[in-house]
């Protein structure tokens, strides 16, 4: 990982190409999970492995917690048009004795993006929107940093993270306390990389489409997923709005491990990018969507999205990881990841991670009829990818195939790893001294970032930065080098930022990483 790469960052490229081949949906580019077992399978399955896959899934979900210390999951599987498993594991929250239930409600993090996707494909296929529609054409002030990608770029573009953004812009804005619309507004000073020519996951490049959407439809987005999806499909504990979450009385609340311990995170308000990661629900509410999704926008004999339209997003449209080390390579749909089994099947899926205390993951295999979800209350450690990967397995060849755990667990490591080029790095014995303090104290301006202001509190610079500042008091390391702290949903715990002036500016190292981070008097 760069200097500040964070957390989330997995859900876009890291886990690709482990998935993208075996039918996942996070993503890394050092997950080996793609060497097939055993040739191609396409047709049905034996419905004794299905019926083993399902009665294992109690033992396996038990021992990754046990396993893990992970406090609580939730698990439902989907046949066709029935729900055939669906159950809670562990703990609401550590030490509270409030169990998890089919009907507890997680966040999904970035399982919301499937979820919105199929918003999107329902208003395609009403009409008035189509996936290669422009942006511009129902948000007009939407603006990226080259006129003809800005008139250019499609509702499909963003959904399929094509637009060039850089990975996982207006993420850091976003920790800074940026609305969406300021955040979405200062996209247009980043740089592009080709447009549909390259493949970076952006939270908010979505979150614009999806606005876009919300706006032909002359309504917000939750209200807009509301009646689009979750009230046709029943799903009654579900919604996009962060307030509705917190309402909730049977709700997991997120962990984070310190130490060997699982304790309470900080929470997370994903309102911003709510279509992007803003989604909360049940395991017995989204089997309704599996549902929906297994039956190609069918739902209880009634159509409730358009099968083209739902088709295109479950298709590849933009390749997400390379082909290397024995993995073929990884595709992306419009907020769908695509791939196949390593029994060779096609499939769909998605991941979602919060670091203050979610992991979620839920895959399909078309031709198996076949659907599960597991939700966890837990920082992304790979639990409920591989008790999807261990049932599926156990479905198309009767047994495990692999260490599923270990196979996610390790990719997903780094992400636990503070940040930063001066983590256990030695302070100088000998440091220069920094100059008088008076001569770094100002106001600082950036366009993408905004000013932040050094200030000398009693014989100590800070910054002060965001839009309702938040304070980063500054240590000396050597001349006029200085370094900050950071935790937040995208700056791992012991992240150490340089902080080094010159002159009439200051580059902060966290904020530097498209070469934004400098700051000029």
């Amino acid at each position: 990982m760069g200097p500040s790469e964070g957390r989330r960052r997995f859900l876009g490229a890291a886990l690709c190409s482990t998935i993208a081949a075996c039918g996942g949906g996070s993503d890394s580019d050092n997950a080996n999970a793609s060497e097939s077992s055993g040739g191609t399978q396409t047709g049905p399955v034996p419905d004794a492995q299905v019926n083993a896959a399902l009665s294992q899934l109690d033992t396996l979900a038990n021992n990754l917690l046990s396993s893990t210390g992970v406090p609580g999951m939730a698990i439902a599987v989907v046949r066709g048009t029935q729900t055939v498993y669906a159950k809670g594991f562990g703990t609401r929250l550590v030490g509270s004795g409030q169990k998890v239930d089919a009907d507890t409600v997680f966040q999904l993090a970035s399982v919301s993006k499937s979820v919105g996707a199929s918003v999107v494909a329902h208003q395609v296929g009403a009409g008035g929107i189509a996936w290669n529609t422009p942006v511009r054409a129902h948000l007009p002030w939407f603006t990226l940093s080259d006129p003809e990608v800005s008139a250019a770029v499609t509702i499909g573009d963003l959904y399929s993270h094509q637009s060039g953004l850089p990975d996982h812009a207006g993420d850091k804005l976003e920790d800074m306390g940026y609305s969406q619309t300021e955040v979405l507004q200062r996209l247009r000073f980043l740089p592009l990389h080709p447009f549909r020519h390259s493949y970076f996951y952006t939270n908010f490049g979505l979150t614009a489409a999806a606005e876009s959407v919300a706006t032909a439809a002359g309504i917000d987005w939750a209200t807009l997923s509301d009646t689009a999806l979750y009230k046709p499909l029943g799903m009654t504990s579900t919604s996009s709005r962060y307030a509705d979450f917190i309402a909730r009385s049977n709700r997991a609340t997120g962990h984070v491990k310190r130490g060997d311990q699982w304790v309470q995170g900080l929470g997370t308000m994903p309102d911003a990018q709510s279509p992007a990661g803003g989604v909360s629900s049940s395991v017995n509410d989204m089997a309704k969507w599996l549902t929906m999704m297994l039956g190609a926008g069918v739902f209880n004999g009634n159509r409730i999205v358009d099968a083209t339209a739902l088709a295109a997003a479950i298709t590849a449209q933009a390749q997400s990881s390379p082909p290397g080390g024995g993995n073929p390579a990884g595709f992306y749909g419009y907020g769908f990841n695509v791939g196949q089994t390593s029994a060779g099947r096609a499939s769909y899926s998605h991941s979602g991670a919060f670091s203050a205390g979610a992991g979620t993951n839920f895959m399909v295999v078309p031709s198996t009829n076949l659907a599960i979800v597991a939700l966890t209350n837990a920082f992304p450690i790979g639990v409920p990818e591989a008790v999807n990967q261990q049932f599926f397995d156990i479905v198309q060849f009767g047994s495990i195939q692999r260490d599923w755990f270990k196979l996610y667990n390790d990719a997903l490591a780094p992400l636990s790893k503070p940040s930063g080029s001066l983590v256990g790095a030695t302070p100088p014995a000998s440091p220069l001294p920094a100059r008088a303090l008076s001569t770094y104290i100002g106001t600082y301006s950036n366009d993408y970032f905004g000013p932040i202001q050094i200030v000398d509190q009693g014989g100590a610079l800070a910054i002060l930065i965001g839009p309702r500042p938040m304070t980063l008091p500054l240590s000396h390391w050597d001349g006029d080098v200085f370094t900050f702290t950071l935790v937040n949903e995208n700056a791992n715990p012991g992240t150490i930022s340089k902080v080094s002036f010159l002159s009439d500016r200051v580059t902060l190292e966290y904020y530097d990483e498209d070469g934004l981070g400098t700051f000029v008097r």
